[in-house]
């Protein structure tokens, strides 16, 4: 029989000193996790672009934050760049020698068809219309390059941190390194949203996952790979303010209501990935967590 200690939340999502990396971790769904991660203890490394857009988080965190919280530490990467992303490796290499959870969050829109779907005047009304609008509105470099963040980054900024992941698991005894990629839904649903694209490049992530969490457990590499597939949240990426159900199936474009009617909180999606990252998740692999109120479950879908 296992003590009852075993089974508390200290004990179960500890957290305590553990070195995490998130991408994109200043804004939005990246912002959320950092946080979250951050509050249960561990020592929070958060990437961009946008120096500026990092250190204002750092600073709010430090104002913030309450004694037992781990620390936020800010670092500029851009993840499609094989130099910064070998400078984070050296650098935590370093600084660290080790790493725990990794978080592929950096990600972007891409190209947009609005016409679609639209009900107006100049939306394309057949298949010739609607062939011609599609194929003059997006361009493949746009494609390229919206793969190359979404998903590509992801491989390589995983890869490079393997050899830290695997000394983050040997680190601390029954713990196992994990990476969360973020998808989305948009990669689990048979809706294009106005973006093939992008619920394209999230497909592939979704299988991404899948691919490096089998290779690793094969090749016995002590170290998990998870996905969460968020549905509507507050972020750049939806540019809103979202309050009540319309503005949420606004952004999600759905052919039925999210049940929920309102987007996700910002506690939900950091509560979801203190999960996959914490000792009581340590039997999950290979897996992704749809958080979306309920979308695909009323929407059609491919799982």
């Amino acid at each position: 029989m296992i003590s009852p200690p075993e089974f508390t939340l200290a004990k179960l999502y500890d957290l305590q000193g553990l070195v995490a990396l998130v991408t994109g971790g200043g804004t939005g769904i990246g912002l959320m996790i950092a946080q979250g991660l951050a509050a249960n203890g561990a020592r929070v490394y958060i990437t961009g672009r946008r120096v500026d857009v990092l250190q204002r988080v750092v600073e709010e965190w430090d104002m913030k934050k309450e004694p037992h919280m781990g620390t936020i530490i800010a670092v500029k990467m851009d993840v499609t760049s094989k130099e910064d992303i070998q400078q984070i490796v050296d650098k935590l290499s370093n600084c660290e020698g080790k790493l725990h959870i990794l978080v592929n969050n950096a990600g972007q829109v891409g190209p947009r068809s609005p016409e679609l779907n639209k009900p107006s005047p100049t939306a394309p009304k057949n298949a010739e219309q609607l062939g011609k609008y599609l194929f003059a509105q997006e361009s493949f470099e746009e494609w390229s390059n919206l793969f190359t963040i979404n998903t590509s980054s992801i491989y390589f900024v995983t890869v490079a941190l393997l050899g830290l992941l695997e000394k983050g698991s040997q680190d601390r005894p029954g713990f196992t390194s994990n990476v969360i990629n973020i998808t989305s839904i948009s990669g689990l649903i048979k809706l294009a949203q106005k973006h093939f694209c992008y619920n394209s490049a999230k497909a592939a992530t979704s299988h991404l996952t899948k691919l490096l969490a089998t290779e690793f457990a094969l090749k016995q590499i002590p170290v998990r790979v998870n996905a969460i597939a968020p549905g509507t949240f507050e972020s750049e990426m939806t540019n809103v303010v979202i309050v009540g159900p319309e503005a949420t199936d606004a952004s999600g474009e759905p052919i039925i209501s999210t049940p929920a009617k309102r987007p996700g909180k910002h506690a939900e999606m950091a509560g979801t990935a203190v999960y996959l990252a914490s000792p009581a998740a340590g039997y999950m692999n290979g897996q992704e967590i749809v958080i979306d109120g309920g979308y695909i479950a009323v929407n059609p879908a491919r799982v």
